[in-house]
């Protein structure tokens, strides 16, 4: 991997990752093509947040050195990644990403998504129903899931569709978790008819700790994401080995933050409530075991 500080410390935050992004039992060479994928969303999702690292050394790789708006650098990043298909990318991380996508044929429109979705966070901060919102994860979330079977070389269509569901579950539990978070970034992924249905305001989610509404809202959420994990199990069934156990990572993060959330009372606001190591664990090998009675 590059050695660049700013590229270095993006790919760093794949520890505090709900689930583990490029674990140590699977091949190098999956490590190294998961990982490259992992710094390309992590910088995609730092520049739609404002998060890139003081020094602006990531917008200068980009070309946009001194740039502020993110729809701007969202550009030049863009601008980055086709070189990735066709030329010498600037970035170092779009650099780290060339030889993954050459080496699995992948295509843009994933990464594209991934940038799109980012481009959206900049211009929509509220989402009045549940299929708004999950649109809006088919573009944040279902990316990654399609570029790790696009990895391994298993994509087929009824994997896509359980890959998609489980991503979408993925995606919910992180806005779940992130609540207040987004609130103070002026961003609200809760459906607005949800609110209205619980009785909740935005003034609720500025609140220290969430009313009995919240809660409410919130265990009707998660339980949403709790039924798209169960619709995507299959997916871990269908392969074996270590991709198996890897998918059943991403399947029992999920499951794990959900029970994370459940054990907090279904209140979000003090901080995202995480799973302990023991129980993500312990969530995983119950993914694995409804594994081997389907496969």
């Amino acid at each position: 991997m590059t050695p660049d500080p700013a590229a270095r410390g993006t790919l760093d935050k794949a520890a505090r990752e709900n689930f583990p992004v490029a674990p140590f039992f699977l091949p190098r060479a999956w490590r190294a093509d998961l990982m490259a994928v992992y710094g390309y969303a992590r910088l995609v999702d730092d520049i739609g947040d404002g998060d890139l690292a003081p020094g602006g050394a990531d917008a200068r790789h980009l070309g946009a050195e001194g740039e502020t708006d993110r729809l701007t650098l969202l550009d030049a990043f863009e601008t980055d990644l086709r070189r990735v298909f066709d030329g010498t990318p600037r970035h170092p991380l779009m650099r780290a990403l060339q030889p993954t996508v050459r080496r699995h044929t992948l295509t843009p429109e994933p990464f594209l998504g991934l940038i799109e979705a980012n481009r959206q966070d900049q211009l929509v901060r509220r989402y009045q129903t549940y299929d708004q919102l999950a649109a809006y994860c088919e573009l944040s979330a279902n990316p990654v899931g399609r570029l790790v079977l696009g990895i391994t070389g298993t994509t087929s269509p009824e994997r896509l569709r359980h890959s998609d569901a489980i991503c979408t579950a993925l995606q919910i539990v992180e806005h779940l978790q992130d609540v207040a978070e987004d609130y103070a970034r002026d961003r609200v992924y809760l459906p607005a008819d949800d609110m209205k249905r619980f009785g909740v305001t935005e003034a609720d989610l500025a609140r220290p700790n969430a009313t009995g509404p919240v809660r409410a809202l919130v265990a009707h959420e998660a339980e949403r994401a709790r039924r798209l994990l169960h619709d995507g199990a299959p997916l871990v069934g269908s392969v074996r080995g270590r991709l198996r156990l890897l998918l059943a990572g991403f399947a029992g993060g999920g499951h794990a933050a959900l029970d994370a959330i459940t054990a907090a009372g279904h209140d979000v606001l003090p901080g995202p409530p995480r799973a302990t190591r023991p129980n993500l664990m312990r969530a995983v090998g119950t993914v694995l075991r409804r594994a081997r009675g389907e496969g």
